[in-house]
């Protein structure tokens, strides 16, 4: 199953990791084996002679990315209840053993490593920022063991084993940005964590823009966790853009939307799109610093579906009536039942036959039905773009005709194909 990108591809890949001072994770993350190296991958200690065969969920409980990621743990949790419920997978129950990536990259890659080596589980669910994710892809590979990632991401990657439930950048990114731009923007200012998916979508973002004749006027970064924002914001009051696209992740966005609305900033003066801001987040910022606001994803609370009804109606009998449900939670609710799936259809928990079986699998999510492509290991996915509304949830004010194909390298445009360079 190759999942190479092309040497035009591979070349804007490193390009892009140049820009954010990050290429040595991005080599290590190539498609496949690292540059230069034949991955050799250690016998597989799965044990499926039992009752029970064990998976991992790997997310941050702990640091700056806990705010988001505690709510992927209890969905991953709450899929595999379903499942079992059902009957379990291939006539076994499944048992999860969890752990706290602590909301640092390095960690996420070692309790991988134990996850795979000690505890012998037959996939693992997790991960949220790219930097966590690129430290894990080796790890997996290395080791033939599959990662279900779901959180929206910059694309420009694919692995044999990773399965990519979130969004790649044609479902969410480039979406949003034809949204903006269908309604008259015609300046933006980004503003991102400091790490490699906001660096890679912003350099995204620019080749849009320079293509579509949208004018940058400001571009700044801070430390993944930040909450010192009063600089920027005043430069992106300033600036007086049509626009502010967001790419920050984690608790950083509660101290820059209370800025943003302590210095007299509202949507309807200058609107900001955010990437990485779902139902869990709002809470956290305050309702009153971000009504209105601007959001891109694939899942709301507030889809209109039978499945839907039926998930959150679950999650809030599981978790508590207050308990709201999110898109990154949704796609790690939604990656469990693929997992599923696929081992179903494939008769097996070798990661091989999980593979060769993975194409055309299907699910009907809350969000829609998504359909596993596998070429790429991506799904398809119905891009949304939601609104924060008084209550804290967010209302679809667009949606994509209907599920768009995963095309995590950016073949379709012609504008991406201008940032390559030869190898």
């Amino acid at each position: 199953m190759p999942l190479r990108p092309t040497p035009e591809v591979r070349g804007l890949a490193r390009a892009l990791a140049a820009s954010a001072a990050l290429a040595g994770l991005l080599a290590t993350a190539a498609c496949g084996a690292r540059a230069g190296e034949e991955t050799v991958a250690t016998e597989s200690c799965v044990d499926t002679s039992g009752d029970t065969v064990k998976v991992g969920s790997l997310n941050s409980l702990s640091g700056t990315m806990a705010i988001s990621e505690t709510t992927v743990r209890d969905a991953i949790a709450l899929a595999v209840a379903e499942v079992n419920a059902a009957g379990g997978v291939q006539g076994k129950q499944i048992e999860i053993v969890a752990e706290d990536g602590a909301s640092e990259p390095t960690v996420f890659a070692e309790k991988a490593e134990k996850l795979i080596r000690e505890d012998c589980v037959a996939a693992v669910f997790g991960g949220w920022t790219s930097a966590s994710r690129k430290a894990m892809l080796p790890v997996f590979e290395d080791n033939d063991s599959l990662l279900y990632y779901p959180v929206q991401y910059e694309g420009l990657e694919a692995s044999e084993n990773i399965f990519y439930t979130g969004a790649t950048t044609n479902q969410q990114i480039i979406p949003a940005l034809d949204y903006l731009a269908e309604t008259g923007v015609e300046s933006l200012y980004l503003v991102g964590s400091d790490y490699v998916f906001p660096r890679t979508a912003n350099a995204i973002i620019n080749a849009y823009a320079e293509a579509h004749g949208i004018e940058v006027l400001g571009e700044d970064y801070v430390t993944l966790g930040s909450t010192e924002f009063s600089t920027i914001v005043n430069q992106v009051k300033s600036a007086d853009a049509d626009a502010v696209f967001n790419t920050l992740n984690g608790d950083s966005n509660v101290a820059f939307f209370r800025e943003y609305a302590n210095v007299g900033l509202t949507a309807a003066d200058m609107p900001v799109m955010s990437v990485s801001i779902a139902e869990e987040e709002v809470g956290g910022i305050g309702v009153e610093n971000i009504e209105g606001q601007l959001a891109a994803w694939n899942y709301y609370q507030t889809v209109e579906s039978p499945a839907n009804t039926a998930f959150v109606e679950a999650f809030k009998a599981e978790y508590g009536a207050e308990r709201v449900t999110s898109d990154p939670m949704e796609a790690a609710y939604n990656s469990v039942h693929l997992w599923a799936a696929t081992v179903e259809k494939a008769g097996s928990f070798a990661v091989a036959d999980v593979q060769a079986a993975a194409d055309g699998v299907s699910f009907d999510s809350p969000e829609g039905t998504v359909v596993i492509d596998g070429d790429n290991h991506h799904v398809t996915k119905t891009a949304r773009i939601g609104e924060i509304a008084a209550d804290g949830l967010l209302y679809t004010v667009w949606e994509s005709d209907g599920p768009i194909e995963p095309d995590p390298f950016l073949e379709g445009y012609d504008w991406a194909a201008d940032l390559a360079v030869t190898e």
